[in-house]
């Protein structure tokens, strides 16, 4: 199963409970369309519409290039066509997430929707290179890509956009452009804000799995097509591709302020550009859950907001669950916004109107309403769906806590408290797209904890918690992590939620403006979306600190900092009990169609190493996936794609000091190996980020092979300048 994936694809229900950043699992299909780990997904043969398959055919674009698609044509297209929809994606249509696609659009097919699944410029067949993410030619390829689309005798000439994660994010791009052709779309695990609310910064903050998604990208943009489809100038293309690549985190790094790079593709910027009605999707488990009340909030256009407990995975196939009848959700969503082909019937009569689902009588916001459960919790989430008929909703109010010594209260106390972290704090807490249940009594013990009385009654939450705060630092750059927590009668807790804020960008991300020592300064530091019910006897806990390893990259300096707690508070949005949210319409069970299996010819497997080196007294989580028992890549076999085998095996390593920032190291190998008959190629890309107190040290290498012969290798020595990181 070749895994050089972004975080798009992860096994269902994304990686570990208990995995920490940049700890990709090797030997999972992590493009998968398989069933979750429970096996709840029914898997159907039989479909109102036979399904004819075309494996590649060509998209032609402006200049020339062409973008390679797989067609799944309900068969009576030639006679009555069919409205479709497009899923726009870099990883690989071929092998890549070919599963996965059967598993979804051949369903959608054998419901009478084509459906086309694109690959990106420079990415799988597509010629060309692929330089960056959400670039404006990507875009404008989509735009093009639609209008191709919708002019084919097979289709109505109305067509919708879906997509997770990559394809989530260009949908609502490309909506943005407002292609006539574009009827609608469904936007999952995905972002309106490129900068606030994607996996390189939060609150202004540096992700390290800045450093994971840049290498694995880098791995990405450096895999080659295959020659069944692409014919002799598979080589050329491969090496076109090879030369253009570049270690991505370089780019990155290079913009730590919310400049005109990242607001090129965040729609944040102009929600007015969208006319197609949005349906948008996510999980409390995921990283991209605080994009969907934003949307909501900012759209004119009809849109359907749906958060459930799953993590970075489309909901039919997803842990923690429940999960759910997605693919039949998105039917519905789909026969609203792009209608029928003539005389294709709904089936089942019973099932809601097209309108239903473009919020005249659905409501507007559906979420999973989690219960609290134990930390180490594993398995399906305990809980209920509750649905607000519009978002904002008046019926929302914040309970405000004041801060004193070490409690939340409802009156205001004068203290000054000191938070300095060692900076492993965080290792509870793991890395920003795995949400898992860690007990987080070892992070609290290293930050300043506020906690309420235990409560009388039952209280829920849903929306944003906030902390208004006031600060000082003794040095010029500095953080603030915030944590809710659900804190049981034994004393175990829980993370509920969290936020973070580089304090440089008190005035805004747009800019960087450096503490003065001593001099306080008032923020507010908002935690991510989030739904929880709090039980009685329980306790709700503020936890700050300023370090979060390994979810951020530490600040310059130890630092400080000191707490004004007269003039702070902590307010949650509490959600009143609706009698309603007893008759919502119950979704469907999860089914998905029958997909491509990969047959292992040799066996990876996973280790993960937590220790503290005794010389340096490092603590350093090491992990290693995708190898076989002998050292080599794993391998597994895809007979559909003409027997073609393929694995990849991957190498991480991230090192923090407890008292020394500048100790802090990532890095992470990669290497992807392909071969049918006497074709083998391979490449192996490493990249390690170190830092001083004024620049980051980038290192990085990518290396080919065609056969045992080296045909590339290009080396990098980077240095970026901090800004307040």
């Amino acid at each position: 199963m070749i895994q050089t994936k972004r975080t798009d694809d992860l096994p269902a229900g994304g990686a570990r409970a208990d995995a920490c950043v940049c700890e990709p699992r090797s030997g999972d299909p992590k493009r998968s369309g398989s069933s979750t780990p429970e096996g709840n997904v029914n898997v159907v043969d039989g479909f109102p519409h036979e399904v004819r398959e075309i494996e590649q055919v060509w998209i032609p674009m402006r200049d020339g290039c062409r973008l390679a698609a797989r067609l799944w044509l309900p068969d009576e297209v030639q006679r009555v066509p069919a409205p479709a929809i497009i899923e726009y994606i870099p990883y690989g249509k071929r092998i890549g997430t070919r599963d996965r696609d059967e598993a979804m659009h051949r369903w959608f097919a054998g419901h009478g929707i084509a459906a086309v699944r694109i690959d990106l410029r420079g990415s799988g067949e597509s010629e060309g290179v692929l330089r960056d993410e959400y670039l404006q030619e990507e875009q404008e390829d989509g735009v093009e890509a639609i209008r191709w689309v919708a002019a084919q005798p097979w289709c109505t000439g109305a067509v919708g956009l879906i997509g997770k994660s990559w394809g989530g994010f260009n949908a609502l791009q490309i909506a943005a452009r407002r292609p006539p052709e574009l009827r609608g779309i469904v936007t999952v695990c995905s972002t309106d804000d490129r900068y606030t609310d994607d996996v390189h910064y939060m609150g202004g903050c540096l992700l390290n799995d800045n450093l994971w998604w840049g290498a694995t990208f880098f791995q990405l943009v450096a895999q080659p097509p295959d020659p069944e489809l692409v014919g002799s100038n598979w080589r050329n293309m491969w090496l076109e591709r090879l030369k253009a690549a570049e270690p991505h985190p370089v780019r990155w790094l290079q913009h730590p302020l919310a400049d005109a790079y990242w607001k090129q593709g965040s729609v944040r910027e102009d929600y007015g550009a969208i006319a197609c009605p949005v349906f948008a999707v996510g999980g409390w488990a995921d990283g991209y859950t605080n994009a969907i009340p934003r949307l909501l909030s900012g759209l004119r256009v009809p849109c359907r907001g749906l958060i459930g407990p799953w993590g970075h995975a489309y909901p039919h196939d997803a842990s923690p669950g429940p999960s759910i009848g997605f693919l039949q959700e998105a039917l519905l969503w789909w026969r609203s916004c792009l209608g029928e082909a003539n005389g294709h019937s709904r089936p089942g009569g019973g099932e809601p109107t097209p309108q239903v689902l473009l919020g005249e009588v659905e409501p507007r916001y559906r979420v999973w309403m989690p219960e609290s459960v134990p930390a180490g919790f594993r398995g399906d989430r305990p809980g209920r769906w509750v649905a607000e008929a519009r978002w904002p909703t008046p019926r929302i109010e914040n309970r405000v806590f004041r801060l004193a010594p070490e409690r939340l209260g409802e009156t205001a106390a004068s203290a000054r408290l000191v938070v300095a972290s060692p900076q492993t704090t965080g290792r509870a807490s793991g890395g920003w797209l795995v949400a898992g249940l860690r007990d987080q009594r070892e992070d609290d013990a290293h930050s300043v904890c506020f906690d309420s009385e235990p409560l009388v009654e039952r209280l829920e939450i849903l929306g944003g918690p906030e902390v208004k705060i006031v600060v000082a630092s003794d040095r010029p750059a500095a953080f603030l992590v915030a944590r809710l927590c659900d804190v049981s009668p034994e004393g175990s807790s829980t993370r509920v939620s969290y936020g973070v804020l580089n304090l440089t960008h008190h005035a805004g991300h747009e800019t960087c403006q450096p503490l003065e020592p001593g001099r306080p300064v008032e923020v507010t530091v908002r935690l991510k979306d989030v739904a929880h019910a709090f039980p009685p006897g329980h306790r709700i806990r503020l936890a700050l600190s300023n370090a979060c390893w390994p979810l951020l990259w530490p600040s310059p300096e130890p630092v400080r900092l000191t707490v004004f707690t007269e003039r702070s508070t902590f307010s949650l949005p509490v959600r009143p009990p609706d009698p309603n949210d007893s008759h919502l319409r119950a979704f469907a069970p999860p089914e998905q169609a029958r997909a491509s299996e990969w047959s292992p010819v040799t066996e990876g497997g996973y280790e993960r190493q937590v220790e503290t080196d005794p010389l340096s007294h490092d603590f350093v989580i090491r992990t290693r996936s995708g190898f076989d028992e002998h050292g080599g890549v794993a391998l597994s076999r895809l007979e559909v794609a003409g027997n073609i085998e393929g694995g990849d095996a991957t190498i991480v390593e991230l090192r923090i000091h407890p008292q020394d920032p500048l100790r802090a190291r990532a890095s992470m190998v990669q290497r992807t190996e392909l071969r049918r008959g006497t074709w083998r190629v391979s490449v192996e890309t490493e990249i390690q980020i170190a830092c001083t107190k004024t620049e980051f040290v980038v290192a990085a290498r990518l290396d080919a092979w065609e056969g045992g012969d080296r045909v590339f290798h290009r080396s990098w020595d980077e240095r970026v300048p901090r800004l307040g990181l």
